[in-house]
């Protein structure tokens, strides 16, 4: 009886152990995931001549006068949760509800900015382009970051590596799909960005 016992203890810690290694984690429920690892270009209709690749376990861009990876759907109501890592001269960022995805910029959507050298600070990276201001100044250069941004009705709340920097209210742009950049604005080569994981839920 005693080894019986033992046989259907060993299972069971088993079974807990397998189910804990599940590929689809707790709390994930609802989450799309665009890019994994160096896998999901598939999912991004591509704009401009960045040189989008996979590489090293990411998708990454490090040369061209600028371009952006576009998803396929149009959103409203959302939340992306991204993994990326930028040099420090690197200018990037997550464009969110892109009224015209041929057209992708501060103008035509919302810019969280990954920027750590952009001439104006105060909306450089955590900020969002011409509508939200970050104070202090934060840095994304040379590691890997994380970004939780969340666009409900006319509320956009940006989470840095776990610091809100933005959270405000705004009603500029409605609906669109988001776009992954990597911009030069036609200068001399600026810092690679690689992203490593990407993830949209609407809400």
């Amino acid at each position: 009886m005693k080894r019986l016992f033992a046989i259907v203890a060993t299972l069971l810690v088993a079974g807990l152990a397998a189910f804990g290694c599940s590929s689809m984690p707790f709390g994930d429920s609802g989450w799309t995931t665009l890019i994994d690892g160096a896998a999901g270009l598939d999912n991004f209709n591509r704009i401009g001549d960045a040189n989008w690749r996979a590489e090293d376990g990411a998708v990454v861009a490090d040369r061209g006068k600028g371009g952006y990876l576009v998803s396929k759907n149009s959103y409203r109501d959302f939340q992306i949760r991204a993994e990326f890592w930028a040099d420090h001269n690197t200018n990037s960022g997550v464009f969110l509800r892109c009224a015209d995805p041929n057209k992708a910029g501060a103008a035509t959507c919302y810019e969280v900015n990954i920027y750590d050298e952009r001439p104006g600070p105060e909306y450089s990276t955590g900020g969002i382009v011409d509508v939200a201001k970050v104070q202090p100044i934060y840095k994304a250069g040379g590691k890997w970051n994380t970004y939780e941004i969340t666009a409900k009705g006319s509320q956009l709340t940006v989470v840095f590596n776990g610091v809100k920097t933005v959270d405000i209210q705004n009603s500029k742009h409605a609906q669109g799909p988001f776009a992954l950049q990597f911009g030069n604005h036609g200068k001399a080569p600026g810092g690679a960005i690689k992203w490593r994981k990407v993830q949209i839920k609407p809400i």
